[in-house]
Parts: structure tokens; sequence; C-alpha cells
């Protein structure tokens, strides 16, 4: 089995903590390992270091050697541009050769938490095992949600197909992206609705075929990439054809036209820790503080502070806030309001702040 982990993207969501520079998989959120590095660990006590490879735009292969020095170099898939995942995964596939193609891939996220680690393994052994016996099926990883999040997306369960190493596999009956929280709190309270984790397990030669049928230009680039694979003029090639690749989300253009997905439903701690919110319920309890930092506060409540400089931050007679402090920005925003982080930043490029993205 292989194990792809993607960490190319900017993750601008915990921005100013998360930069272009030095995006959120490469920081250090809960302990002395940053995302990338927890992730792979994640999977050394069932994987070869081998087996692993890591997909990422090429301004941060040198962070990728950085935090794991003793992955392959060839292992270290160098993307020319951003082009979402379709094109990261048939860059992957030139790596795999001949039965590769017809083993069991695992594709992760880079910069999620996952709290309970031994359950997250169990659960990739036991989807291995399913997609080795059901080469047709694409699996997702569904954690069992535990408050109407609607900022996720949601899997529906369909009819029971079958129980693997003591987990149960569904069919997909129904995606649905971020539902209002009318919706939200209904998912949840029906059971039957699972918020889709990122994670896939799947037969590469699945995928190929898939993106051949849904999006065959770039299946037909992917062909001329592949062609010149170890050749002197790879990169020539891949540079031309990879900058042409449709700019397609996997679960769009595959995932949602494709009738054999199936869902295993797990609970494992998981978040995609996708908002300064988000992170803060991660760190503390439901309505506690919590601060990182040189920090003196007075009557303040429910609040996150995250300094990362030594940089004093004081407040007095306030609630429900977000303070995050690096060497160049301060920023404030209600704990309801972090998502809103989006339209700052594009203010930010409007006023051509670009030092500060």
């Amino acid at each position: 089995m292989k194990v792809l982990i993607l960490a190319g993207g900017k993750g601008m969501r915990l921005w100013p903590l998360s930069r272009e520079y030095k995006p959120k998989q490469f920081q250090k959120l809960f302990g002395k390992k940053t995302m990338l590095q927890e992730t792979v660990s994640r999977v050394l006590p069932f994987i070869s270091l081998k087996d692993v490879y890591i997909a990422t735009n090429q301004q941060y292969v040198k962070e990728v050697k950085k935090e794991l020095p003793r992955l392959s170099k060839e292992n270290i898939i160098s993307e020319p541009a951003h082009r979402e995942r379709v094109a990261a995964f048939l860059l992957f596939f030139c790596h795999l050769k001949g039965k590769e193609l017809k083993e069991p891939t695992v594709i992760l996220p880079s910069d999620h938490l996952i709290k309970e680690k031994e359950k997250f393994q169990q659960a990739i052994l036991a989807g291995e095992e399913f997609v080795k016996k059901n080469p047709e099926c694409l699996l997702l990883l569904g954690e069992k949600p535990v408050f109407p999040d609607t900022e996720l997306g949601y899997i529906k369960k369909g009819k029971f197909f079958k129980k693997e190493n003591d987990f149960e596999i569904y069919d997909v009956f129904y995606f649905k992206e971020k539902p209002n929280l009318k919706r939200a709190k209904e998912f949840l309270e029906s059971g039957n609705y699972f918020w889709n984790a990122g994670i896939f397990i799947f037969v590469p030669k699945l995928i190929e075929n898939l993106v051949k049928e849904f999006v065959p230009d770039n299946y037909k680039r992917y062909q001329k990439i592949k062609k010149s694979f170890d050749k002197r003029n790879f990169k020539e090639v891949l540079k031309r054809e990879y900058l042409e690749m449709d700019n397609v989300s996997f679960d769009y253009s595959i995932v949602e036209n494709y009738k054999k997905n199936a869902v295993m439903p797990v609970s494992m701690g998981w978040s995609d820790v996708g908002s300064w919110t988000v992170l803060k319920n991660c760190l503390s309890s439901p309505n506690k503080s919590y601060i990182k930092g040189n920090y003196i506060g007075l009557d303040s409540k429910n609040i996150l502070v995250y300094g990362t400089t030594d940089k004093l931050v004081t407040s007095c007679g306030v609630k429900d806030l977000i303070i995050a402090v690096t060497d160049d920005i301060i920023f404030v925003c209600h704990k309801d309001g972090s998502q809103k982080i989006k339209e700052l930043i594009k203010k930010l490029e409007k006023k051509k702040k670009f030092n500060y993205l």
C-alpha cells in the first residue's frame, strides 16, 4: 500500500499564522511537530517510509526536505503549479509502476488533526482490505459529527455494504457541501450523515479510468507527462502540460459522478482545523480560554490568544475573541467571524499588501 500526503495548500483560513511562505501544514499547532510531521508519523507504524509520498507545490519542496530529512527526494512530488487534486493524483501515478497501479493507495491531507491515532490506523488497514476485495469501489472515511458544523462537507450513508475488521461500510447515498445551520442540525440528529474527512482509499487504476471518462483533457495531458517520466525532457513536458490541466476538484469531477462510492464511519477525533474558531475548540474546552504566548488579561472570558513572538498581549473586559499575533501582524476578530478571513485577504490583495499574505 502507498500513501500520498497532500501538502501543497496555502491554508489561508488560519492567517496570519498560516502564510503563503509557510502555510498551516508546516506549522506546529499541537505540539513539537508540524502538522506534516504529525501526519507522516501517524502512518509509519504500519507503512514503510519508502511507500510514503508527499505532493506539494515546488515552492515548498525545500521545506518538506527540511522537515522530513529521511524521506527520499524521489518521494517528493513537486507540482509546478496549483491545479487541485485531480492533477496532483495523476502526477503521483507517474511514480507508480506495474502492479502498484492495482494496489490500494491512501490519500491523506497534511494539515488535519486526528486525536485517536490507533483508531485511525485500524480504519486505514480495514479500508485497505476492503479495497483489495472491491477494487471497483472508491472508499471515503467519514468522521461521526459531534456538533452541527456548517463549514464542512457531509456524506449521507446509504445501504449497508459489509463489515471489515469491525468497521461497517455503507454505500454513499448523498454528498452535501457546507449546509446551513438548520440542515447541519438535522444531519447531526439523523445519525446518517458523516463529516467528509478528505481521506480516500482506492486503486489508482480505477481513478485513471475515471479521469479518462470525466476529465478527458487532463487524462490526455497525463499520458504525455507519464510517457516522458524519467526522460531528459520530463521537466519541460511536465511544466507545459501540467499548467494546461483543468483546475478541477476531485470531489466534484470524480467522486460525485461515480456510482460506486463507499463510506466507512469512524470516530477518530478528526478535525480539518479549518478556522481560528475550530482551532480554539481543538485546543480548549467549550467556553474556556486558550492562551499561547506572552499574555496578561483581566476579566476576559472564552478567548483564544495565539502569540508567536515575545510581544506582550493584554486584554480587559472582553469575551469571545480570537487574538493572533505574529512578528508583523495583529489579528482580532469575534469567535464567530473567523470564517471571513478570505474576505479580509481579498481586501489586502486589492490594496496590494502582498507582503502580508
